[in-house]
């Protein structure tokens, strides 16, 4: 009988490896034919780019490993990671979820990469993206279109929706996107996984293409919160190839995994930002609704306070602070030229129309200003950010509360023919995550339940360098409720 890889956990992985159940080469294979046999055949996923063609051999020596020296050789020993095609990785094509890109294939891994290689995990495949992380949705010009695997008919949401469906697939262990707009917690959502952006800066950018360059968050998406606070742990931390990295200083050596308690809500003053979802008249937002009020009653069993909050002009500062036309073609030209790249410039893959024709956001940024600066209301929207922040902490400050709870989107994923007929846009979706990511807070999202075979997530956003008080409400969340199961692909 195989060992079962299915939903299996960084812990039971170990155990199991240690115990001789398996080893981190037949683990390989396994996910190598659940993504043959699943993203590349049968249901056709569309959530593998390249598939690094040195795991297996690269798991072999740390099962050789193992055997000489008896013990793992990191926190992370053997375990397959899937991770967005944003992220260069040495000797493996990287290209941005763009077609202009095929064929580059880095010479040196980014930070994150050699953090986790160096923790001793498998770096398994990349996944699909919009090009360059310019959407909500599933199309990318290199890898064409993606489903979600709860429902083939269905997005499963962007930009890190690659990974999403990967891990939500079981086609590796744990996964990497990167958040500047909501790009890990929506595909979260939408793939019933534990998704987290942190607090800009965490964690290093260095070698990972941007969009907006200090709102840019890489971070974990995996199956439980527990995995999440594994990987967490690994990838955190200073880099001096990325200055903003100075934010993971001031947040001090914690350790993530220490935070799983399921006490994290017992007496704890609760935010809760009605405007969201009991205000709310929009049309597919009534089952979603209904959820989030069944969450809310759960947070109340595990001995949360519930306190309505408001965040004065929420609508205004969201649309004040959006640096995605203005800033993004600058930051983008500016990675481009550093790399031995097959193309230099956004202009040029516009001009060549090497984009997938899906992606309003890239045509935009396109016809954007060369230099933000150029844009006489960019120090006004820049500086916006800060006054964000300040409101709705000072919200958070006056009603006593450490987290603000709301519905991560506000409706459950679009089907694909939805999108193909134009009804919503990466600009008209509505998903709440810009809320965290366009004030620089840290937020994660949990499973929530399913609208019919949809899922669903809950959103906790926190104070700045507060991810360590984020996962244990989400640990206690997920232990109570347990709403985490596998598509049947």
């Amino acid at each position: 009988m195989k060992f079962p890889i299915e939903e299996l956990t960084i812990s039971d992985f170990h155990s199991a490896i240690l115990s001789k159940k398996i080893t981190a080469t037949e683990l390989v294979n396994e996910y190598l034919v659940r993504i043959k046999n699943i993203d590349q055949n049968g249901p056709k996923l569309n959530s593998i780019i390249t598939i690094n063609e040195k795991a297996l051999h690269e798991a072999n020596m740390l099962d050789e490993y193992l055997n000489l020296e008896g013990e793992l050789k990191g926190p992370l020993h053997g375990v397959p990671i899937a991770v967005k095609d944003q992220i260069e990785t040495a000797g493996v094509m990287t290209t941005f979820g763009s077609i202009a890109m095929d064929g580059y294939v880095p010479t040196e891994d980014a930070t994150i990469i050699k953090k986790l290689k160096d923790a001793g995990a498998i770096i398994i495949a990349k996944t699909t993206m919009p090009d360059f992380a310019t959407s909500w949705f599933g199309y990318s010009s290199k890898n064409g279109v993606s489903k979600n695997p709860y429902d083939l008919l269905y997005d499963p949401g962007g930009s890190s929706g690659g990974t999403g469906i990967a891990i939500a697939a079981n086609l590796a262990m744990v996964g990497i996107g990167e958040d500047t707009g909501g790009s890990i917690r929506l595909p979260a959502s939408c793939n019933n996984l534990v998704g987290l952006k942190t607090t800009p800066g965490m964690i290093s950018r260095a070698g990972m293409s941007p969009l907006v360059i200090f709102q840019d968050s890489a971070g974990p998406m995996c199956r439980t919160v527990e995995d999440l606070a594994r990987v967490l742990d690994v990838i955190v931390g200073f880099d001096d190839k990325d200055p903003f990295t100075s934010s993971a200083l001031i947040s001090g050596n914690k350790n993530y995994v220490d935070s799983l308690k399921v006490e994290g809500f017992k007496g704890r003053r609760v935010g809760v930002l009605k405007s969201l979802f009991e205000d709310l008249q929009l049309a597919g937002s009534t089952p979603v609704n209904q959820l989030i009020r069944k969450a809310l009653g759960d947070l109340e069993s595990l001995g949360a306070i519930l306190v309505d909050v408001e965040i004065s002009d929420l609508d205004h500062y969201i649309e004040l602070t959006s640096l995605y036309v203005t800033r993004s073609k600058y930051d983008i030209n500016n990675f481009l030229a550093t790399r031995d790249a097959p193309i230099k410039t956004v202009e040029e893959i516009y001009n060549r129309k090497q984009y997938h024709p899906s992606l309003e956001l890239f045509e935009m940024l396109a016809n954007g200003p060369s230099h933000p600066e150029e844009e006489s209301d960019y120090l006004e929207r820049y500086v916006a950010r800060e006054k964000f922040q300040q409101v709705i902490l000072n919200e958070m400050g006056k009603k006593e509360v450490d987290i603000i709870v709301y519905p991560t989107t506000s409706i459950p994923t679009p089907s694909r023919k939805e999108l193909d007929n134009g009804k919503w846009t990466t600009f008209t979706y509505p998903t709440n995550t810009l809320i965290a990511a366009q004030s620089w807070l840290p937020a994660i999202t949990v499973p929530a339940g399913f609208v019919g075979a949809l899922p669903v997530g809950l959103e906790f956003m926190g104070i700045p360098y507060g991810e360590d008080d984020l996962i244990s409400k989400a640990y206690a969340f997920e232990k109570f409720t347990s709403h985490r199961r596998s598509p049947r692909v």
